[in-house]
C-alpha cells in the first residue's frame, strides 16, 4: 500500500504536489490538535488507562500508541497546557505554534502572563522563542572556563579534547568528543569502553543559546592546538584582558575575522581602490563583478537570500549565497548593482532554469566527476 502511495506521488505536477503536501500537513495538524485535546482529557481520567495496564500517562502514549519517547513527552506537555490555557490549543490548531514551543514555555506560563506570552511566541522559530524564555527567565553570566575533558579508556585516533565555556550562564554538560579523526574509527577507539549514556548523545554539537535579554552562552570544544593558541593570546593580552576572560578574546578574535572575511569576499577596505573605468570598445566578456558592487548588494540584500515568490514570500537562506545576474551575463546583464542580487544555490540554479531552461546531462562538461556541474549564471562571493 506505501509503495502505491510513493507511486501515485511520484506522478504529480510540481503544484499538485504541493498542494497535496499543504493538505496532508493541514490534516496532520488537526489530528495533532485533536490527539492532545483528547489526551488533556484522559490525564484527568487517570484509571481509563489504568486499567488497561499502564502506571502513567506516558506509558499508555509509548506502549498503547506506539509514540516515541519525545512525541510523548511534547504531546502530554501540550495537553496540560492546553488544559490551562486553552489559547494554546487555538494557536496549534492554526499552526502558529508548535509543540515544542509549547513545551519550551510550559515552565514559565501563568494566568497572569500567558496571553501575552503566547501571543509573543505566535509564528516565532525555536530561536526566537529561546530568546523569548531568556527574557522572562534571565540568568546571570557564567564564569568564564577551559577546563581539560576527560580522556577516553581506549587510545587511538581519538584525543583528550578540552571544553571551552564563554559568555553566559547556563548548567553544561562537557563530554569528551574527538576533535579529530575519521567518524568511522570511533566505535573502534571506544571498543571495550561503557556505553555512551542518553544524555550524552549528540551532545557534541555547539552551543549558542540565549540566557538573558542580549546575552548568550557559547560552548564548544576545542582541540590541544587551539587551547595552546588560546593560552598564548592570554598572556599576551594580559593587559587589555587583565582576566584572560575567554568571551572577550572570542569577541576580538570574530573582530578581526569578520574583517579579514568581508575584505576577501565583499572587497571591504577603508579606503576603496577605485573601478577601473571601461572604454567603449572593450572586451566585456569578463564575469568579474567589482567589490564595491558586491558590496552594495550585500548591505541592499541584508545578507539574505533576495528570491521573492509570485506569493510574495521571500527565501530566508543566509549560507551558500551566490551572485546571481538578473539579466543574465551570458545575455549582455551588466555588472551592476541594479543588476546583481543575492541568491541562495537553489534558486539562483532555479532562475537559470526558468531562462535556458532544465540542465541536460549531455550539456554538461567531461570534467563534472571531478568538480560537480558548474553553477550556470552563478558568481560565488568569494569567487
Amino acid at each position: 500500500m506505501t509503495t502505491n502511495i510513493l507511486a501515485t506521488a511520484v506522478t504529480l505536477s510540481d503544484g499538485e504536489l504541493l498542494a497535496r503536501i499543504a493538505a496532508l500537513v493541514g490534516k496532520e495538524r488537526a489530528a495533532t490538535v485533536d490527539l492532545v485535546a483528547h489526551l488533556a482529557a484522559l490525564e484527568i481520567r487517570p484509571s481509563a488507562y489504568a486499567a488497561r495496564g499502564y502506571g502513567s500517562l506516558f506509558g499508555y502514549c509509548t506502549q498503547a500508541l506506539r509514540l516515541s519517547e519525545d512525541a510523548a513527552c511534547n504531546r502530554i506537555d501540550a495537553a496540560r497546557v492546553c488544559r490551562l490555557f486553552p489559547m494554546a490549543l487555538d494557536l496549534l490548531a492554526a499552526g502558529a505554534i508548535s509543540l515544542t514551543s509549547v513545551r519550551l514555555l510550559k515552565p514559565h506560563l501563568t494566568p497572569e502572563n500567558h496571553g501575552a506570552v503566547l501571543a509573543r511566541a505566535a509564528n516565532k522559530s525555536r530561536k526566537e522563542v529561546e530568546a523569548l524564555i531568556a527574557e522572562l527567565a534571565p540568568q546571570l553570566d557564567v564564569v568564564a572556563s577551559v577546563r581539560k575533558l576527560p580522556a577516553p579508556k581506549a587510545v587511538g585516533e581519538v584525543p583528550a579534547t578540552l571544553s571551552l565555556l564563554t559568555s553566559v550562564s547556563g548548567r553544561t554538560e562537557r563530554v569528551p568528543v574527538p576533535a579529530q579523526g575519521r567518524q568511522d574509527a570511533l566505535p573502534t577507539a571506544l571498543a571495550g569502553s561503557p556505553p555512551l549514556s542518553a544524555p550524552n548523545v549528540g551532545a557534541h554539537r555547539p552551543t549558542v543559546r540565549a540566557s538573558a535579554p542580549q546575552r548568550y552562552r557559547v560552548q564548544f570544544t576545542i582541540g590541544q592546538e587551539a587551547h595552546d593558541k588560546l593560552r598564548r593570546v592570554q598572556a599576551l593580552l594580559r593587559r587589555e584582558v587583565r582576566n584572560g576572560d575567554p568571551g572577550l578574546i572570542f569577541e576580538k578574535a570574530l573582530d578581526l575575522l569578520l574583517e579579514k572575511v568581508e575584505k576577501a569576499k565583499l572587497g571591504a577596505a577603508a579606503t576603496p581602490r577605485r573601478r577601473r573605468v571601461i572604454r567603449p570598445g572593450t572586451d566585456r566578456t569578463s564575469r568579474h563583478i567589482p567589490a564595491d558592487v558586491k558590496r552594495a548588494v550585500w548591505l541592499r540584500d541584508r545578507g539574505q537570500c533576495a528570491f521573492v515568490a509570485p506569493t510574495g514570500v521571500r527565501c530566508t537562506e543566509r549560507t551558500f549565497l551566490e551572485l546571481h545576474h538578473v539579466q543574465p551575463h551570458a545575455l549582455q546583464g551588466p555588472a551592476t548593482a541594479a543588476n546583481i542580487a543575492l541568491r541562495c544555490r537553489r534558486h539562483n540554479q532555479y532562475e537559470a532554469e526558468v531562462v535556458f531552461g532544465p540542465r541536460r546531462a549531455e550539456r554538461l562538461p567531461e570534467r563534472r566527476d571531478r568538480w560537480g556541474p558548474p553553477a550556470r549564471e552563478s558568481v560565488k562571493l568569494d569567487g
